[in-house]
């Protein structure tokens, strides 16, 4: 019978995602998700205008991304499904304002220089008048202009006209309205003189062009920089080679890396790129795993070792069988993560959602009440123009948009590259709060490749026959200390008896049915459990875990028959991280399953201020939650993977279980506990990047919304042109996009 707290396959959410060119701003994200949201097949939809993807989670069989991709072009915007690379299409746009931007600005050039060169220069004017004549001269401009804005300028009014159309005013709506404004009045000035005062006819065709000038150009300056957000995905993707030598029926042949199968093998030459991930079969040499792991010294490889698409050979040759191919391989993983984590938002960027849905009708808003203020104040239609046609423009909303997702773009970027992987991009906010950092011990402060130190029979017993006993038992587990039991056999050689019934009991050990009789292999409160009598053994027990090793008891039929010792020395680096994480102000604590004295073993020489030991896989979330405050959680192992995912923000090293890193919100690829450290570093750094951005765009526009609109006039002060409204909007979003990226240089590689 199927369990009906299981959710059924057909209610299980799936992602879409989108290209989308043309978003602009927060209202453009904004105005994307809300249309995509009222599909009744959508979950949710989020909209990124760092990357212009929009990912959404949609039913099964509700919705397709064809449909989806309709609906948003439908809105004025360039949707596609995500089948190419996003950053070829962000390539064409780049090329395509370049484009736009130089033909309005030669169209424009007269124009700035006849009206601004009559104004600083007045023989000039006085030339203009006395040849072609004033109205020929705005003939002119009116033809030139008109060309500026019905071709690079149009851009702007199909997607503010239909924004506007459907009551959700964008930044595009905003240019729209003051550009119009601008050009409508210099027609009727140029054409219909007499609907105006004699006072009023003048004409702003310089302003209305250089506007849509000024714009393209930021937009153009702003997608520069922002493509140097995306560099740390681009040199992963570059990592795999384009091909590799590859043996079939015994003869060797070049086949591209996207063709290589699993099982094949694969001839790896000395400083060759490795294509997809396998096991050395042949050969020794090192490989050089800092593009993907952080890791400066290039790691040993040999028969049975792992290799990993897109590391470096070294001088060796070697001989592999590939894997994971293509998109389960490790490198195509990473680059999906920080994708995924690229395009998600944080909790802060809500709060500036709800302001910017907001903001642009409030700009329109308050625009009118400029004009009609200076209507009714001022000296006449034509500053009233000039005021609201300013405000309309360096209010756009382009750096509340960016300032949050460049930020996490360039953030998870320069992670990767120092061997940490933000999986949700929540997590960088999250972290950077965090009271407590837990780890739990073996593979995460220790190395996590105990060995076998101690074989102790009970009395009138064999250390042979205990350690075989044990191992055959272990041989159904994959437990790290059931690992180090089997070599420690395979070591000395011993026979091992057959098994049947083997069960693992997670948090205690195992059992299985061996020479006729029931065998367990665990901890003491396995064997207190079963009521089987430690006392022979004891002392020896306390003895070595006081030396920080873990004991491991074996009972046949109800009887202790041994004792084995096991012992996971801790790592080089974990005395660096913990003291790096001090610094940083966290408290440390250790979860560990493992006996209290091997614990504090460990645990003390560190100078870990809580320790939890004895803990069962269930327990490890309840001893989170009596830590208090905001806490993250180091683990490695499937016993880990509840606590992982109860944790405020769950830190999975790499090296360890697919399950672990499942449930993790970072994953370090290396498995250097320094690692949590770089995170948290690269977190508070990331968040305090974000509050810079978004000061800089609120503050902004909460100072230059009211000189655009004239209040300091009355004080003396100057009135704002259209002009230099367009530039000071142009140069907000630049500064924003460039202040993420001082985030390329944050973090430390490990030494």
């Amino acid at each position: 019978m199927a369990d009906a707290s299981l959710p059924s396959p057909d209610t299980l959410p799936g992602t879409i995602r989108l290209n989308v060119a043309g978003m602009t701003c927060a209202s453009c994200t904004g105005r994307v998700e809300r249309v995509l949201k009222a599909r009744p097949g959508v979950i949710s939809a989020s909209a990124n205008l760092a990357t212009r993807r929009v990912h959404v989670n949609v039913l099964p069989g509700h919705e397709t991304a064809e449909e989806l991709a309709a609906l948003v072009t439908s809105i004025g915007y360039e949707a596609r499904a995500d089948e190419t690379n996003p950053e070829v299409d962000q390539a064409k746009e780049a090329a395509q304002l370049r484009q736009d931007t130089w033909i309005a600005a030669a169209l424009t050039l007269p124009v700035f220089l006849v009206e601004m060169g009559g104004h600083l220069y007045p023989p000039l004017h006085h030339w203009i008048a006395a040849s072609i004549g004033q109205q020929t001269s705005w003939v002119l401009q009116s033809v030139l202009v008109g060309l500026v804005l019905l071709g690079p300028g149009r851009r702007f009014y199909g997607r503010g006209l239909s924004a506007l159309r459907h009551g959700a005013p964008d930044m595009d709506s905003l240019v729209t309205v003051g550009t119009a404004a601008a050009y409508g009045y210099s027609l009727v000035a140029t054409y219909a003189p007499g609907l105006l005062p004699a006072t009023a006819r003048a004409v702003y065709y310089e302003a209305a062009a250089v506007i849509v000038v000024l714009i393209l150009l930021g937009r153009m300056l702003e997608a520069r920089a922002r493509g140097r957000t995306g560099e740390a995905i681009r040199h992963l993707s570059e990592l795999r080679p384009e091909t590799a030598t590859v043996e079939r029926d015994g003869t060797l042949l070049s086949v591209p890396s996207a063709a290589i199968l699993p099982g094949d093998i694969v001839r790896l030459h000395p400083g060759e790129r490795v294509a997809v991930d396998g096991e050395v079969l042949d050969g020794e040499s090192h490989v050089d795993e800092s593009m993907l792991t952080g890791e400066a010294a290039p790691v040993a490889k040999g028969p049975g070792d792992r290799v990993t698409g897109g590391t470096v050979n070294g001088t060796g040759a070697l001989t592999f069988r590939a894997t994971h191919v293509g998109a389960e391989t490790v490198l195509a993983r990473i680059i999906d993560m920080v994708e995924e984590a690229q395009g998600s938002k944080l909790p802060i960027q809500a709060q500036v959602d709800k302001v910017t849905r907001w903001f642009v009708p409030a700009v329109m808003a308050l625009a009118a009440l400029t004009v009609l203020a200076w209507l009714v104040f001022g000296p006449g239609l034509a500053e009233a123009l000039v005021a609201g046609v300013s405000v309309l423009i360096i209010a756009c909303p382009c750096a509340m948009g960016l300032a949050t997702p460049t930020s996490i773009m360039v953030a998870t970027g320069r992670a990767a590259e120092l061997g940490v992987l933000f999986r949700r991009g929540e997590a960088l906010q999250t972290l950077q709060g965090v009271d407590w950092i837990a780890f739990d011990k073996t593979g995460t402060l220790t190395e996590g490749r105990p060995a076998l130190t101690d074989v102790l029979p009970a009395p009138g017993g064999e250390a042979d026959e205990t350690l075989a006993l044990a191992a055959a038992v272990e041989g159904g587990s994959e437990h790290p200390l059931a690992t180090a039991i089997r070599a420690g056999a395979t070591a000395r050689g011993l026979a091992l008896p057959q098994v049947t019934g083997f069960r693992a009991i997670p948090g205690f050990g195992a059992e299985a049915q061996a020479m006729g009789a029931r065998v367990l292999v665990g901890a003491a409160r396995l064997m207190t459990r079963e009521r089987i009598d430690l006392s022979g053994l004891a002392v020896d027990a306390d003895r070595l875990a006081a030396q920080g090793r873990t004991p491991v008891f074996v009972a046949q039929a109800g009887r202790l028959v041994g004792l084995l010792a096991i012992a996971d020395p801790v790592r080089a680096e974990t005395a660096e991280a913990l003291s790096r994480l001090r610094d940083l102000g966290c408290k440390i604590a250790m979860i560990t399953g493992d006996a209290r004295a091997v614990a504090q073993a460990v645990g003390g020489p560190l100078g870990i201020e809580r320790i939890e030991a004895e803990v069962l896989p269930g327990g490890k979330v309840e001893a989170l939650r009596a830590l208090g405050g905001r806490v993250a959680f180091v683990g490695d192992g499937i016993n880990d993977a509840p606590a992982l995912a109860a944790a405020d923000v769950g830190i999975a090293i790499g090296t360890g279980t697919d399950v672990a890193i499942g449930a993790a919100e970072v994953v370090l690829i290396s498995g250097d506990p320094r690692g949590v450290a770089t995170a948290l570093e690269l977190s508070e750094r990331t968040m305090a990047n974000i509050r810079q951005n978004l000061a800089w765009a609120f503050g902004y526009n909460a100072a230059l919304i009211p000189v655009a609109a004239g209040a300091l006039v009355p004080f003396g002060g100057p009135q704002l042109s259209p002009m230099l409204a367009a530039a000071a909007m142009g140069i907000s979003s630049v500064f924003v996009v460039t202040n993420a990226l001082r985030l390329r240089r944050a973090g430390r590689k490990p030494a």
